[in-house]
């Protein structure tokens, strides 16, 4: 089983990178969460593996961060969530904001992903309840902490943000703000970075 590789990158063309590992060529597929975090072409790179073996092919799945490989290999595991699926997930989402969707059960973050759709959502946070290791939450503050936060992400996203400038917002701010303050912080924030 191979679980991990270091070599040269030799090509970038989403979702696969080729990797040189003393001559030979390995093709992986990466979520694009990895893809933009990648070095310049010829320069070392690391990447951790999951390997998929079918009848006619074997498929390497390169991730970045162990916890992604962690969380694609409880994707996979769910039936009718193929490999194309996952990686389309953890393309779309973090691990935290997955970790965070599926705490919250909220499927609306889920259904923007491409192929999920709003019966698959449902069966992920389902299935996905038990199975993520989530960052332990203790008291009140803590659980309105993640709320506010919910709730001042949906307000950035219905605004016209994406994904990922709310999180960066929300991440600047601590974590006992108050959601109007929070959202008028985020505006604040968020104007000064466009």
């Amino acid at each position: 089983m191979i679980g991990r590789i270091t070599g040269l990158l030799l090509e970038k063309q989403p979702p696969l990178v080729l990797v040189d590992v003393q001559g030979v060529g390995y093709e992986i597929n990466v979520s694009m969460s990895t893809f933009f975090n990648l070095p310049a072409i010829g320069e070392q790179i690391t990447l951790h593996i999951h390997l998929v073996v079918r009848e006619d092919m074997h498929l390497l799945f390169g991730f970045g961060a162990e916890d992604e490989r962690q969380v694609f290999r409880q994707l996979v595991k769910i039936s009718g969530i193929g490999t194309r699926t996952s990686l389309a997930l953890l393309s779309g989402l973090s691990v935290f904001d997955l970790h965070h969707a599926v705490a919250t059960q909220d499927s609306g973050r889920l259904i923007r992903i491409p192929g999920i759709g709003k019966k698959t959502a449902e069966r992920l946070l389902l299935e996905l309840r038990d199975k993520l290791d989530f960052v332990a939450i203790s008291g009140d503050n803590a659980a309105s902490s993640v709320k506010g936060d919910s709730d001042i992400l949906n307000a950035l996203l219905s605004l016209g943000y994406n994904d990922r400038e709310a999180n960066w917002a929300i991440k600047q701010m601590p974590s006992d703000t108050s959601v109007s303050d929070g959202i008028r912080q985020a505006l604040k924030l968020l104007s000064k970075e466009k």
